[in-house]
């Protein structure tokens, strides 16, 4: 992911690689279980191969496999995946004023590399956009060193996982792993009183509609917590105002 030769020898890469390295067992696992899923849900070994190569979306391909194996819709799958990824549409807003300086290339291809845990680690170490060149290079380092822990973490085992299928049996309970990853992850983004009521919310969600076929309560869960989430950040203006 380095757009520049220099940002490999920046020391923000090597923190970067150090501040993921930690999460990437639990993310390796995930990846070698999406794998297997692929496979295991009557995926042809070139289009799992494909998929495991070129798709960088953990949560959402883990939401399409199970519509993929029960038939559902085309409109279905893409309406599925898009929800799910609705939040990058957040974190690029947020990311934006961090890569502007960048030419556009550069920039899908930080886009394509940061993923949940990527962003979380970057906002965390840089909470404002660099000012002066070095800075910018130091975060655009570590951002590098960070994204590519990750993607290769995801990506590798996610090919093991398609290689090696018929051999890994779904007993193990490897999804665990991803599990406890996206557990860390939301614990980490949920700062605020209104993120934990989005939390609560897409999960109540999420369980009462459970029943629902094609794995509809997951977009039952988006659209509660977005609504909810929008109908009460007005009040919590006005409360901040009111106390200012």
């Amino acid at each position: 992911m380095a757009f520049l030769p220099c940002l490999y020898r920046h020391p923000a890469f090597a923190q970067g690689a150090r501040e993921m390295s930690s999460a990437a067992p639990g993310i390796a696992a995930w990846g070698l279980m999406t794998g297997v899923a692929m496979v295991k849900s009557g995926m042809d070994l070139s289009a799992s191969l494909a998929m495991a190569l070129l798709v960088f979306a953990g949560s959402s391909q883990l939401a399409a496999i199970p519509l993929l194996m029960a038939g559902a819709p085309v409109g279905v799958i893409l309406a599925t995946a898009f929800c799910v990824n609705l939040r990058f549409v957040v974190f690029s807003a947020h990311m934006r004023p961090y890569v502007m300086h960048l030419p556009r290339w550069q920039r899908l291809v930080a886009g394509y590399f940061t993923a949940d845990l990527t962003y979380v680690l970057f906002v965390k170490r840089f909470a404002h956009p660099g000012k002066s060149d070095d800075e910018r290079t130091a975060q655009m380092a570590y951002l590098a060193g960070n994204g590519s822990v990750n993607w290769a973490s995801w990506t590798l085992c996610s090919v093991l996982g398609v290689v090696l299928a018929k051999h890994i049996p779904t007993a193990w309970g490897l999804g665990f792993a991803g599990v406890l990853a996206l557990t860390g992850m939301l614990c980490s983004l949920a700062s605020s009183r209104l993120r934990w009521v989005s939390a609560a919310v897409a999960g109540t969600a999420a369980v009462v509609a459970f029943a629902l076929p094609l794995k509809l309560n997951i977009l039952v869960a988006i659209g509660c917590a977005v609504a909810v989430c929008l109908a009460l950040e007005p009040l919590r203006d006005q409360a901040n105002r009111a106390a200012h």
